[in-house]
């Protein structure tokens, strides 16, 4: 159940970074991160708020603090990386993920994969890199400077840090508490929501500034159910029953979900992207299949 929440979850970011990449707006990225924090918190809070909650001090506030570094710092590096790489580029710039969290894991929580295991964490980093290091094709609609392209590389790096961090902190306290996933998830959305709060006195009144074509609230909507508010909670299920580098290495396949969906940035991955797509397909099985034994 967690490998299949890993990937599903995995499934719903791929899905909603294209939504995000194709939705028209003005505003920043941190701002579009404030917003879809708060409307996911408003789909979760009332599937929540009847629960009982019961959690030590030390793992709420390890959730708590993976929201923010997570979510708040993560996710707007994430969105201002994605309005200047596309969206498989920027998944894929998260190759560093699983190895990253599967050494800290294991340094910091203990967590040692088997030798199975570390073959699909490898398989799966081989098969995103693979992907990383394809040019994008000239009809992709990025800023074309050099200079934009290595500040997107940049942020999606700081995404990467970001968010491989706040899925360690999310994993210690879910070992630490009886939270559920959607508890531990609003939880984390709250936290990056306050950081983000003050942002809301720079915007200007609804109703005043741009107006992009009308079409932008059903895919605002859209995402955020799928990426947001669908996407934590199956992270957060995947992290309660895997380890965390495993969790993030399955997460990680991401990128080689997008294949699909490049042509709608204009984006042509080629023979290597087929090839990375087996490669990360073999590395899963590795990850949940010869790991378990």
């Amino acid at each position: 159940m967690g490998a299949l929440a890993a990937l599903a979850a995995a499934l719903c970011w791929t899905v909603a970074s294209s939504l995000w990449r194709g939705l028209p707006t003005s505003l920043s990225p941190a701002r579009l991160n404030l917003y879809k924090n708060l409307l996911a918190l408003a789909l979760l809070l009332p599937l929540v708020a009847l629960r009982p909650w019961s959690a030590p001090a030390g793992p709420l506030a390890l959730l708590l603090l993976s929201g923010v570094l997570g979510i708040a710092a993560g996710d707007s590096f994430y969105f201002a990386a994605l309005r200047r790489l596309g969206t498989r580029r920027t998944l894929t710039l998260d190759a560093g993920g699983p190895g990253l969290a599967a050494v800290a894991g294991a340094l910091l929580l203990a967590e040692w994969p088997t030798a199975g295991q570390w073959l699909g964490l490898g398989l799966i980093s081989l098969a995103v890199l693979l992907v990383a290091r394809q040019r994008p094709s000239d009809g992709l609609a990025v800023p074309g400077s050099a200079a934009s392209q290595r500040r997107g590389i940049a942020l999606a790096r700081a995404a990467l840090v970001c968010g491989s961090g706040g899925a360690l902190l999310a994993r210690a306290a879910l070992r630490a508490s009886a939270l559920d996933p959607l508890q531990s998830a609003t939880l984390r959305l709250a936290a990056a929501a306050l950081v983000l709060l003050p942002l809301l006195r720079a915007l200007p009144p609804l109703g005043q500034g741009p107006r992009p074509a009308g079409r932008r609230w059903p895919l605002a909507l859209a995402a955020t159910l799928l990426g947001t508010s669908l996407g934590i909670a199956l992270q957060q299920a995947a992290l309660q029953r895997l380890p965390g580098g495993l969790a993030v290495a399955l997460m990680a396949t991401a990128p080689v979900m997008a294949l699909p969906l490049a042509g709608l940035d204009g984006d042509r991955p080629g023979p290597t992207g087929v090839a990375a797509a087996l490669l990360a397909l073999v590395g899963v099985s590795c990850v949940v299949g010869l790991g378990s034994g």
